[in-house]
């Protein structure tokens, strides 16, 4: 299960994800956050409490990604090391700016 917690000021959303981030929850969150997009320039995603990530998890990532790019930046933030081994293994740390 997948909690998403949005926060946004002005032109900036961060997005707060919480359990897991696997192929039943990446629907829910590409339905969430994509529509919430319009006008951002600064989209944080908070993966303090990320437990798994699969790789419709990661195709969500890259989608918003590659959005951001268009207008403004993307990062993540508290990334744990079984997440960043994931963003290791696949290439996605030479895609996403994670702080």
């Amino acid at each position: 299960m997948l909690n998403i917690e949005k926060k946004a000021n002005a032109s900036e959303l961060t997005v707060a994800l919480t359990g897991r981030l696997d192929t039943t929850a990446a629907p829910e969150l590409e339905k969430r956050l994509l529509p919430s997009l319009d006008g951002v320039t600064a989209l944080t995603i908070d993966m303090a409490a990320l437990e798994y990530l699969s790789s419709a998890g990661l195709r969500v990532l890259l989608f918003a990604q590659k959005l951001m790019n268009k207008q403004g930046e993307m990062k993540l933030i508290h990334v744990n090391d079984t997440i960043m081994e994931i963003f290791d293994v696949t290439g996605f740390s030479d895609i996403l700016t994670i702080e």
